[in-house]
């Protein structure tokens, strides 16, 4: 009752300057707010101008500098920095970057001669055939003795005989391989203008691939054939 009878005892111009007290408030804070949104406009303005990949270029310049400053410490304090970065960093992240390593990695470069050829392929079967039976393994290099590893000397026909399981593996891997080289396999067109110097479809990529890599060096000699004109 003392508190309602103090608020009713405040005169006109006391309850005036307390509005307008409020009110310069209110007046303030939207100005504020005003400002504050207007920087906001601008500085998103702005971010439009910078690149595309800015933060992340922003990131990466700020971790090299983080980077420099670690190594400088570590450098000045007689510590191997590399061991020291690795004190820090979890095996979760080690196993991220492996990943992100041998993603980026290109297994396959391409051709470049029959045996790179070759390897890549035995690899790639190895990594398919399943896991090893370590007991299996033991049991039959008990069995076979010392035709278990063979050798010059040693007649290893009749002493191994194929499981069913592992035929059927290895008629649907062949069959796997018939089919991959028949998806990339593509139809040469076919010059009727074009000399016939072979004998089958085989013959003709042979020869094709000795002018591509002799042609050059043979290009008299042949010539010279053609003509009857050869020595």
């Amino acid at each position: 009752m003392a508190e309602i009878a103090a608020g009713s005892s405040k005169t006109f111009a006391e309850k005036h300057a307390e509005r307008m007290a409020r009110l310069k408030q209110l007046h303030t804070q939207r100005n504020e707010a005003r400002a504050s949104n207007h920087q906001e406009v601008i500085a998103e303005h702005e971010r439009k101008k910078l690149p595309a990949n800015w933060e992340a270029r922003k990131r990466q310049a700020e971790w090299l500098i983080g980077d420099l400053k670690a190594r400088t410490e570590a450098e000045e304090s007689g510590m191997d920095y590399n061991r020291v970065k690795m004190l820090n960093v979890s095996a979760a992240e080690v196993d991220r970057i492996d990943k992100l390593k041998a993603k980026k990695r290109n297994a396959d470069p391409g051709f470049s001669d029959y045996e790179a050829q070759t390897a890549r392929q035995y690899s790639r079967l190895v990594k398919a055939m399943p896991a090893r039976d370590l007991a299996k393994y033991e049991e039959q290099k008990e069995k076979y003795g010392d035709a278990f590893y063979g050798g010059p000397n040693v007649i290893l026909q009749g002493l191994h005989k194929d499981t069913p399981a592992a035929i059927d593996s290895m008629v649907k891997d062949l069959e796997g391989q018939i089919a991959k080289r028949k998806k990339f396999s593509r139809r040469r067109t076919h010059n009727d203008d074009a000399d016939i110097d072979y004998i089958n479809e085989k013959n003709a990529r042979f020869n094709k691939k000795l002018e591509r890599f002799y042609g050059e060096h043979t290009a008299e000699i042949k010539q010279n054939l053609e003509r009857g004109t050869a020595i």
